[in-house]
């Protein structure tokens, strides 16, 4: 396996490992600014290869925040590698996410993060928007990298296959086709919380798993957000019709 590093916003690298066993590449973001921050740290298997990306772009040593989108060995597992390469490095979280796990896991105690707490780490801007359980797990949540318009959104639109850095073509499609996996929770908050994101005036969404999207990113997540109603209906249907005497 090889860790691809590319610049996918202005100072924003993605570094990706395809792992082909299960057809998915594996992304993590470094946001580069005084404080450079690590999105993702991939699970400890990956720290060589990620680590080895990352120093690429900065020294290892020199990160000052560590995050994620929810507590998740492909997002997370590599966090005590991390820091202990990075002595001043912090993992920033949601409050939740701190209290029920991360102060537990960290090997050093981390920074709860405000729903629409703002982390400047000069040169770039790091707002935290809380999203409960989208795309799954009470603590997740999405970065909005304010200077650049850059959605670090997780697993939000998951693509399948060796993906290219970047990609204007559609990642809605591919997005609600992996569906059959069950991955995303179906809630009553889950497309307006999506749609929500839609109106942060985003220009690159950076996911977790394919290549981040540089085309209309309001669309792509007002058309997930759609997509996700209509399974959440259908789901809805399914068990009424389930539940009545005659089903």
């Amino acid at each position: 396996m090889e860790t691809r590093t590319d610049e996918i916003a202005e100072n924003i690298f993605r570094l990706s490992t395809y792992i082909p066993e299960v057809n998915l590449p594996f992304n993590q973001y470094l946001v580069r600014a005084d404080e450079p921050l690590l999105f993702h740290t991939g699970q400890r298997a990956l720290f060589p290869l990620v680590s080895e990306a990352v120093s690429s772009i900065i020294p290892v040593d020199e990160l000052r925040w560590i995050t994620f989108g929810h507590v998740e060995a492909d997002e997370c597992g590599a966090m005590n590698h991390f820091l202990a390469a990075a002595p001043d490095a912090t993992v920033a979280h949601g409050a939740l996410a701190c209290m029920v796990q991360v102060d537990d896991w960290a090997d050093r105690s981390p920074r709860p993060l405000g729903d629409g707490e703002v982390l400047d780490l000069g040169g770039a801007r790091i707002r935290n928007i809380d999203t409960p359980h989208v795309p799954h797990g009470w603590d997740a949540h999405v970065l909005f990298e304010e200077v650049t318009g850059t959605l670090l959104c997780g697993d939000l639109f998951t693509q399948p296959g060796d993906a290219p850095a970047t990609t204007d073509a559609d990642i809605i499609e591919a997005a609600l086709a992996f569906e059959t996996m069950g991955a995303t929770a179906l809630t009553p908050s889950t497309a307006p919380t999506i749609r929500g994101l839609a109106d942060l005036g985003v220009d690159t969404l950076a996911l977790m798993h394919g290549p981040a999207f540089n085309g209309d990113c309001a669309r792509a997540l007002r058309g997930l957000a759609d997509g996700y109603a209509e399974l959440f209906d259908a789901a809805c249907s399914r068990n009424a019709s389930a539940s009545s005497p005659a089903g």
